[in-house]
């Protein structure tokens, strides 16, 4: 496989993923806030916190309200992360791959790029907002279902598979540390009925709700909820789960030395989780800590795979 078509599927594949997960986000973000009481406070700022925009959106807005927030998340084509920016750059890259792909996914992402252009004023108007966003959900996880069902296991399923996990694995990690900084931020008082609503939110963010409850079958908390999104192995947006798909993909391709030892650290690694309290400064930046894993794992895949001469192949 020549190493660009290597690397446009893998963008794809992450692009995708970051289309769904900021819909997934901004969605979650809604229940939270009109299921939190009414004495506790919560700001959508928090949300270009969670995926560090802060730079880009204080360039472009004055005003941090839900408006501006959700519009930056949606629709702002100076966000080179927004929902709609992320549509284009996987249209871009599906147009360049398609005699690699499926036939039907240049029509699926050219009919989701429509939609989501169409309509993108129901996702920042908060009326049709949940339609809107589980449209575009519904919408992705169609494509994702389509290369499962019709794509052959050769290297270009490998990188579509690096790529979504590994940008799964960087939204996972957002979210948790999201949950961890409100909850620190938060009275002392309010924490325990904070927790109740963060965490479930945090599940449900992950669509892992009814996996925690049949899994770990006890009522939800912070320790546990952190638990299972980091450590359970056979849950499809677990942190374990998405550093072992990466690794099991990388292992397919030639040079994966680097990024399966980067990987099996990782997943070695346990981080101790014994009771809420433990979600502190120190997770805080275990949380960064693989966040800068995450980054250089990325760099190690495009080093491997992508900077190669022209015609070269990965």
């Amino acid at each position: 496989m020549l190493s660009r078509v290597a690397e446009r599927l893998y963008w794809s594949a992450r692009y995708l993923e970051r289309v769904e997960n900021t819909a997934r986000l901004v969605s979650v973000y809604d229940d939270l806030l009109f299921d939190l009481p009414r004495d506790i406070e919560v700001s959508w700022y928090n949300l270009i916190e969670i995926l560090s925009g802060e730079e880009v959106f204080e360039q472009r807005y004055k005003v941090k309200d839900e408006r501006n927030v959700v519009k930056f998340l949606l629709a702002d084509d100076t966000n080179a992360s927004s929902m709609l920016s992320s549509l284009k750059m996987v249209r871009e890259n599906i147009r360049t791959t398609r005699d690699v792909v499926p036939k039907e996914t240049w029509e699926l992402i050219n009919e989701l790029d429509l939609y989501a252009q169409q309509n993108i004023k129901q996702g920042i108007n908060r009326s049709e907002r949940h339609l809107f966003l589980n449209t575009i959900i519904e919408g992705c996880q169609k494509i994702i279902g389509l290369f499962a069902g019709a794509m052959s296991r050769d290297s270009g399923w490998h990188f579509l598979i690096m790529g979504r996990y590994l940008e799964r694995a960087d939204m996972g990690t957002r979210i948790l540390d999201a949950a961890v900084s409100l909850m620190l931020k938060s009275e002392p008082e309010a924490r325990t009925q904070l927790g109740q609503v963060t965490w479930s939110k945090v599940l449900k963010s992950q669509s892992a709700y009814l996996d925690y409850r049949r899994t770990v079958r006890t009522s939800i908390n912070g320790a546990k909820a952190a638990t299972f999104l980091m450590n359970d192995p056979c849950f499809p947006r677990t942190l374990a789960y998405c550093f072992g798909q990466i690794g099991e993909a990388a292992t397919k391709l030639p040079r994966a030395g680097l990024i399966t030892a980067k990987v099996d650290k990782i997943l070695e690694f346990d981080y101790p989780l014994i009771s809420s309290e433990d979600l502190d400064e120190d997770f805080h930046n275990h949380l960064n800590d693989l966040q800068i894993a995450i980054i250089e794992i990325n760099h190690q895949i495009t080093e491997n795979w992508f900077h190669f001469r022209q015609g070269d192949a990965a």
